[in-house]
């Protein structure tokens, strides 16, 4: 294995619940279906802006506009690496292994995860809003593939929803299932296959 493949949402980045009451986790409780909202894919692919998606979340909630500006705002902010994936990629990265993003991500979540220093050790990266283009779509798979020259059979793919790791495999990249709920195993585990 040569290339190791990262989603952000939920594997590398995740809200600080600390700090989340549960009227903002309710808000939000949308983004762990399966699927996810059309809206929201629509967000992520950059066909919805950002004033749109307050005017959707207005009516899914049923909550003045002032409310829905507030929490997505706060949704963007509160987002922080996890610590075992940001030390697992650190780990990878001083290993020689070369290191890309794949994730559905509108423009002002991955505009501000693009600020954290762990980001800079990505050799690459595909961004749905960036190519119109989500997971678990074959073609965003392919984009990666294609725009850096990677062989499938070499490429590790990681991502917290099943349906995105089996496109992953249809198209004959490796895929590893993420436990959101249990980083530390889950970066345990990869630690043990990869270093």
């Amino acid at each position: 294995m040569k290339n190791i493949v990262f989603d952000l949402g939920g594997v590398l980045f995740a809200r600080d619940m600390k700090s989340c009451t549960q009227d903002f986790i309710d808000f939000f409780r949308f983004v762990r279906e399966e699927p996810m909202p059309p809206f929201w894919v629509a967000y992520d692919r950059g066909t919805l802006t950002m004033q749109e998606v307050i005017d959707e979340l207005c009516r899914v909630n049923d909550c003045p506009r002032e409310k829905s500006e507030r929490y997505l705002q706060l949704s963007i902010d509160l987002q922080r690496p996890v610590t075992a994936t940001e030390r697992l990629i650190a780990d990878l990265k001083a290993a020689g292994y070369r290191l890309y993003v794949l994730s559905n991500m509108s423009a002002e979540f991955i505009a501000f995860l693009r600020t954290f220093p762990v980001y800079e050790l990505f050799d690459g990266e595909v961004v749905s809003c960036e190519v119109q283009t989500v997971k678990p779509e074959r073609r965003i798979y392919e984009l990666l593939m294609e725009r850096y020259a990677l062989d499938p059979k070499e490429t590790l793919f990681i991502d917290d929803r099943p349906a995105n790791i089996a496109t992953a495999e249809m198209v004959g990249i490796r895929g590893f299932l993420f436990d959101f709920r249990d980083p530390e195993t889950s970066c345990r585990m990869l630690r043990k296959e990869l270093l």
